[in-house]
């Protein structure tokens, strides 16, 4: 249960224990009345699970089966797709072997069966420590940037 599903059930205690009306409490809670009412009933008739969504802790309706994930992991092992990407993996999965994936599934099982890695994000400083043009325009005195005409400031 999140805070915020906590926070919702302590409103609508108050709203049980007569402490706070409904309106009071879908001002609180940012939801019309009707909508306070009907988490009421559900109070009623599920208890505490009533604030909770029906979905959580579900699998997705969309998820490729369990079977088909270990059947193109076991093809994507092959030493024919040892050097390919998953945009390529996918690309060869759905026309050669009637998988159908898209490139960031492919991408997570790839990861998960350590038959890729994914790139380090790229450091993008420059490389000059500092001495770049952020440094240069930000009214950094010139001498302390390692320039020319020590005693003059950029600005």
């Amino acid at each position: 249960m999140t805070q915020a599903d906590r926070d919702r059930l302590v409103a609508l205690k108050k709203v049980k224990k007569k402490l706070i009306t409904q309106r009071e409490a879908s001002a609180e809670l940012e939801l019309s009345v009707r909508q306070v009412q009907r988490l009421l009933d559900g109070l009623q008739d599920r208890g505490d699970k009533a604030v909770i969504h029906g979905l959580v802790g579900k699998p997705s309706n969309r998820r490729i089966e369990e079977k088909i994930e270990t059947r193109a992991m076991r093809i994507l092992s092959a030493p024919v797709y040892a050097g390919f990407g998953p945009t390529l993996a996918a690309e060869y999965l759905e026309k050669k072997h009637g998988i159908k994936a898209s490139k960031e599934t492919v991408r997570k099982w790839m990861i998960g069966g350590k038959l890729w890695r994914a790139k380090k994000e790229k450091y993008t400083s420059g490389g000059r420590g500092g001495v770049g043009l952020e440094s240069w325009c930000s009214g950094t005195p010139v001498s302390t940037i390692g320039w020319r005409g020590a005693g003059k400031s950029c600005t």
